[in-house]
């Protein structure tokens, strides 16, 4: 399972430093800051989907475990990119909502889509 989860976050996570480094090296260095934000999310949101694949564990165990690390890692990624002001708490907490109104709407559509595909 380590190693599907280094497969699923890392390829997407490689790929999109090459182009951030690209950018870098272009001059772009907002494109390519960006880039690297992007990238370092789609590792952990790609890593963390081996978990809907443990079989034994219920639905509600899997949502609230992937909730739990995307808390843990996506949310300050969101917080220290840039891509959001931060003045005060409250700023905090709009990111935070941010988050999981985003968080609900992906878990949703890909929850709609694999019931729609497994059939």
């Amino acid at each position: 399972m380590v190693m599907n989860a280094l497969l699923r976050g890392g390829i997407p996570f490689v790929i999109m430093n090459g182009i951030a480094l690209i950018l870098y090296s272009q001059g772009k260095y907002a494109d390519a800051k960006g880039t690297f934000v992007a990238s370092l999310i789609a590792l952990f949101v790609g890593a963390a989907t081996v978990i809907y694949n443990i079989e034994h564990w219920t639905l509600a165990k899997k949502s609230g475990i992937h909730f739990t690390v995307m808390l843990v890692t996506i949310y300050p990624i969101l917080l220290l990119s840039g891509w959001f002001t931060i003045h005060s708490v409250f700023d905090a907490f709009k990111v935070f909502l941010f988050f999981i109104f985003v968080g609900i709407i992906l878990w949703s559509v890909l929850f709609t889509l694999t019931q729609f595909f497994s059939r």
